[in-house]
């Protein structure tokens, strides 16, 4: 008889609740819009211009918040109720991507087949491209401060003690939504017209909006450990983004590890910004088989989720992090000498399997030692190194094929980002080992405990 009672208890403790499941519901639609965006956006791209560096600049453009509005955004979480932020954005990606859906139908007349591009001779609709560039940059910013917001409204609505199964569910949707459902739903939207999937896309996130309004906090919402923000007082914006720059800055083990991933990120943003040229050109892929090679972050994602924990347990969070580390340039060095797109597919998901698992030890490691009234803010300053080289990468790649297309051939110059980011993987490789040990995690982890 004990036995019935053992198992409803266990099953009290994974009920998150209507709230949770509203919020699990927007992540997913809304994951699901980003993932037909990832086929829409750059095959729109490609159709536009065959520029490498245009197109590297659209993806710039798009991830420059990262670099310029990461730390503010960290201050506005930490003063703003968190709900509004993310139905304010939300319905801001929505406006947006309707709007770009609009624009692109009106104009997909004077476009190309797609599975003609890589031999197709495009003169730059500047018209047009203009349009994503400026839609890009509000996207991104919308995106920043949605998204850290979003990190730090869990608590809010989940109980400490569910937070690792609520996490885990949400990170699970974002994955199969965002890498698998969504880019071969993508594909299958294009290639009834262009401007299906901007339409489709805006859709999701509208719902995500409703979603998260309908949401009710039944206590008010403090963002910070400090007390609510009237009674903290006036923004003191560049005190407070300091004062979590500082915190960040000391530490000697979130340092390090914030710069060394800002150079992975730059590293693997070079090699990727022009994947799309890459794809049609040398992997000679259509829209489908594109679709294809995004489906394979999607199960690399899923495994690694499931593998992290046993790959830590047996190499330790410093040897996995170094077997991560060695993991990407070795990965880059392969795709940039081949032309065979299911090697493509297994490396990626290979590639995808570490870097989750690296984001499993050093996310948690941050949760577990930045204080409770500083984590908004230096989250964000990591944040600022981790992603805001991203661009940085982008406006490389762009200036690294159009200057090698002078002295090689085109498929040369496009290889040319992947040779060096294997080149500089392998040299970050060599200085990060000695840093990153497992005793200096698990010392910051004891520190903070004590």
């Amino acid at each position: 008889m004990r036995w019935i009672p053992k198992r409803r208890e266990r099953a009290e403790k994974v009920r998150l609740g209507k709230n949770y499941w509203r919020l699990w519901s927007a992540t997913a639609i809304s994951n699901l819009g980003d993932g037909i965006s990832l086929i829409a956006y750059p095959w729109l791209a490609s159709a536009i211009t065959r520029d490498p560096f245009l197109i590297a600049l659209a993806g710039l453009v798009g991830r420059l918040p990262w670099l310029l509005f990461t730390l503010p955004a960290g201050v506005i979480t930490d003063r703003v109720e968190r709900r509004k932020i993310i139905v304010a954005m939300d319905l801001l990606r929505g406006l947006l991507t309707v709007t770009v859906a609009i624009i692109v139908w009106r104009a997909s007349s004077s476009l190309p087949d797609l599975d003609t591009l890589a031999q197709a001779e495009i003169s730059t609709n500047w018209s047009l491209y203009l349009i994503i560039l400026f839609a890009s940059l509000l996207y991104g910013m919308a995106e920043v401060l949605r998204d850290n917001a979003a990190q730090t409204f869990m608590p809010q609505i989940v109980e400490k003690e569910k937070l690792e199964v609520a996490n885990g569910r949400i990170w699970s949707a974002e994955y199969v939504t965002n890498s698998f459902m969504g880019p071969p739903l993508g594909s299958f939207l294009i290639g009834i017209a262009i401007f299906i999937p901007f339409f489709v896309a805006a859709a999701t996130f509208l719902v995500a909006v409703v979603l998260i309004a309908g949401i009710r906090l039944t206590v008010p919402t403090p963002n910070s450990a400090s007390g609510s923000p009237e009674e903290r007082g006036p923004v003191r914006m560049r005190a407070e983004i300091k004062e979590g720059f500082l915190w960040l800055w000391r530490h000697e083990l979130l340092r390090p590890m914030a710069i060394i991933l800002g150079l992975l990120n730059f590293l693997a943003t070079t090699s990727t910004a022009l994947f799309i040229l890459f794809a049609q050109e040398i992997l000679e892929t259509t829209v489908f088989i594109f679709a294809i090679l995004g489906t394979s972050a999607a199960i690399g994602g899923t495994i690694g989720g499931l593998l992290a924990p046993k790959i830590s347990a047996r190499l330790g969070s410093g040897g996995t992090l170094a077997l991560a580390l060695v993991t990407f340039p070795s990965v880059a060095l392969v795709i940039g000498l081949t032309s065979y797109w299911p090697l493509v597919w297994i490396l990626t998901a290979f590639s995808t399997i570490m870097a989750v698992t690296w984001n499993v030890i050093t996310v948690s490691l941050r949760q577990s030692i930045i204080p409770d009234h500083l984590l908004g803010r230096v989250n964000s300053v990591y944040r600022f190194f981790a992603w805001g080289s991203m661009p940085l990468g982008m406006l490389a790649a762009g200036v690294m094929v159009d200057l090698a297309s002078e002295f090689t051939s085109r498929e040369w110059s496009l290889r040319t980002p992947y040779l060096f980011a294997a080149l500089g993987g392998y040299l970050l490789y060599a200085y990060a080992r000695k840093i990153l040990t497992t005793e200096r995690i698990e010392a910051a982890r004891a520190q903070r405990a004590e």
